[in-house]
């Protein structure tokens, strides 16, 4: 799923054939059949074992943390692991959802939704006057921001990035305190 992501990433769903999946991972493209029914089954497994990934660390993150500012902080980090360590991911899930089966796009929808929730339900107990919709707003914001590197990443080393993504996350939302 890794090659086929970069290749995704690269040249899109429809300029990627199956034959330069395969050969990507030394096999021949319809050999993969045997693992996927298609080449959209293989896009679907990608973003929904993505999003279920995300989903159960979020949840992790935050059933280990001690209180909401710590689980927000391990919420922080561990989204921008996630985009600094898979910027193809990031690319294939924004430009190719549009090409997943219903069934599945509905199912992967469903994970982020409850993804977006584990953030609301920290930031909830961080800003208890905030309204979940503004909440909710101020995540996929974030969101956004640190999911922009495969635009971004690159020109400063890894470690200078994540805190500087970090402290960008942590101002965006503080702006929710000064809010009305």
């Amino acid at each position: 799923m890794d090659a086929a992501a970069g290749l995704f990433a690269a040249r899109g769903f429809h300029g990627t054939p199956i034959e330069e999946i395969g050969a990507a991972v030394g096999i021949s493209g319809p050999a993969l059949y045997r693992h996927f029914p298609g080449k959209e089954a293989l896009l679907a497994e990608m973003l929904l074992d993505v999003s279920e990934r995300l989903r159960a660390a979020g949840d992790e993150r935050v059933t280990r943390a001690a209180g909401p500012q710590e689980a927000l902080d391990a919420l922080i980090r561990g989204q921008i692991d996630f985009a600094l360590d898979h910027p193809a991911l990031i690319t294939v899930h924004d430009r190719e959802l549009g090409n997943v089966p219903e069934p599945s796009r509905r199912q992967v929808r469903r994970l982020q939704r409850l993804y977006v929730e584990e953030w609301v339900t920290v930031l909830a107990e961080l800003y208890p006057g905030a309204p979940p919709p503004r909440l909710r707003a101020a995540t996929h914001a974030v969101f956004g921001l640190l999911n922009s590197t495969p635009h971004s990443a690159g020109e400063l080393p890894r470690e200078a990035m994540a805190v500087l993504l970090h402290g960008m996350a942590r101002a965006a939302l503080a702006t929710m305190v000064n809010q009305d």
